[in-house]
């Protein structure tokens, strides 16, 4: 308006009146010229999305070496080798039956529109159900010559959160595990027993459109994996130690647990280290776009849930006990990151210190009652990955303030919500998901292990009385870790 005035004082009437035409021209060029920056700018958003899930991927690939400092410094000098090679192994395990077969499974009518150029799935149509009643998908698109880079770099991501799920019960069935069984858990977990829960929630199946069918909330929301990744990796784990049974030694006459020390703590403290260096990739990368500033909230809560937990960790077991407990610390703050994977993008700050605080308490409380009941976790995994993982699925429906996640698993919803703000359906779809956890996919791991157990020559999927005595690193593996 002010442009129009000045011309028309200055040029007289004529021309003046001529200026909303101009104007009108000048503006249409404005969208015009809008139209084709933006068309050669999202190439450029496209590329660097796409870079930011490749380094997400190698982040998360990266806490690998974190999850086998932990459970090797946690376990005997003795089974060192062995369980480090297992956490070593299992990345190239799991990757061959995720590649072949899992991925498909879990992922072949996944797509993710205008972000990194998944625009398309490999296949709309359900291999099994429909609608919004779909279970599992197929699709070999990532095998061929023509697989896109953006198909490749999602696989890429997707199979480092299949190998978080594979470590975990390593950690729990450490130092009495047979190599060649634990070898069949690896390539079954990539290839049918995690891409079952992934095909239900991110998948797009049916436990996440129940906001649909059920009406409850967005549908079950996880946002990096605390249900689909730690918590299904927690039940197997408890799963796996119950049908091995204890170590020996571990309990004596009275049914009383014994302290079996791990060898080397700092080893374990570092790997914890790892963890969260990776675990940034693991959460904040799931935005899956750089471009979605969303990131920086979920980085941040990501590192306020873990230095809240290690915290509280440290100050809950010197009052129980007198003293810290380096090893409860580093469960205290794998609590907390495990338990803030789910709700990390929806909630607030506060939120997450809250998260941080009361997960690491219940992990420890959970650790030493599972001890007690005679469940033998060398590592804590039952409780870091399956109580923590459970917390954080149910935190979603409590904490999430509707900031974010809009039309989240393509609901009509403006945000995720937990009760706290509204919407206790929300927490309806979280509990429904746990409780599918803890029956359906524990049920799974369950039988899977028992029906190992029970054909596996030569006295089941566990060790021999006398290798276990010696130690698993020459007879199973062949070498010492330790040469002295």
């Amino acid at each position: 308006m002010r442009t129009r005035s000045v011309l028309k004082y200055v040029l007289g009437g004529t021309i003046g009146a001529a200026v909303p035409a101009l104007v009108l021209a000048g503006s249409a060029f404005a969208d015009e010229t809008d139209d084709k920056i933006s068309a050669a700018v999202q190439p450029l958003t496209e590329s660097t999305n796409l870079l930011w899930v490749v380094i997400g991927a190698i982040l998360v690939i990266f806490m690998q070496a974190g999850f086998a400092l932990v459970e090797t410094g946690f376990t005997q000098k003795k089974n060192a080798a062995h369980v480090m090679s297992s956490n070593f192994a299992i990345f190239g395990l799991g990757f061959v039956g995720f590649m072949f077969i899992g991925f498909p499974l879990a992922f072949g009518g996944f797509s993710y529109p205008g972000y990194f150029g998944l625009d398309a799935p490999m296949n709309a149509e359900p291999l099994i159900g429909s609608g919004n009643w779909a279970f599992l998908w197929s699709g070999w698109d990532h095998l061929g010559d023509a697989a896109s880079p953006a198909l490749l770099a999602f696989f890429l991501y997707m199979v480092a959160f299949m190998d978080t799920v594979a470590t975990i019960p390593t950690g729990s069935m450490a130092e009495r595990w047979k190599w060649k069984s634990f070898v069949v858990w690896g390539l079954f977990c990539g290839a049918i027993y995690y891409p079952i829960f992934a095909a239900w929630t991110w998948g797009g199946g049916w436990l996440g459109k129940t906001w649909d069918t059920m009406g409850l909330g967005a549908g079950y929301v996880d946002f990096a994996g605390s249900g689909v990744v730690h918590a299904v990796g927690g039940v197997a784990a408890l799963a796996g130690a119950i049908v091995l049974g204890p170590r020996r030694g571990k309990y004596g006459p009275d049914g009383k647990p014994r302290a079996i020390p791990g060898h080397n703590l700092p080893m374990a403290m570092l790997g914890c280290f790892i963890l969260l260096f990776g675990w940034f990739g693991f959460n904040a990368a799931s935005t899956f776009a750089s471009s979605d500033i969303q990131f920086a909230t979920v980085a941040t809560n990501t590192a306020i849930a873990a230095a809240i937990g290690a915290t509280a960790a440290m100050f809950w077991v010197m009052k129980r006990t007198g003293k810290p407990d380096p090893g409860m610390m580093v469960n205290g703050m794998l609590a907390g990151l495990v338990a803030i994977t789910a709700p990390c993008a929806f909630v607030g700050p506060w939120a997450a210190a809250v998260i941080g605080l009361i997960a690491a308490i219940v992990v420890i409380e959970f650790a030493w009652w599972l001890d007690r009941k005679g469940v033998d976790d060398p590592v804590g995994a039952v409780a870091v990955h399956g109580i923590g993982g459970t917390l954080g699925v149910l935190f979603v429906g409590v904490f999430a303030n509707g900031k974010y996640g809009a039309a989240w698993n393509l609901s009509d919803s403006s945000g995720v919500k937990g009760i706290l703000y509204g919407d206790a359906g929300q927490l309806g779809a979280q509990a429904l998901g746990a409780v599918v956890i803890w029956t359906v996919i524990f049920g799974i791991a369950f039988a899977f292990f028992k029906i190992q157990n029970k054909f596996t020559k030569d006295g089941g999927i566990r060790l021999s009385e006398e290798i276990e005595i010696e130690g698993a690193d020459l007879p199973e593996m062949g070498v010492m870790a330790y040469n002295d």
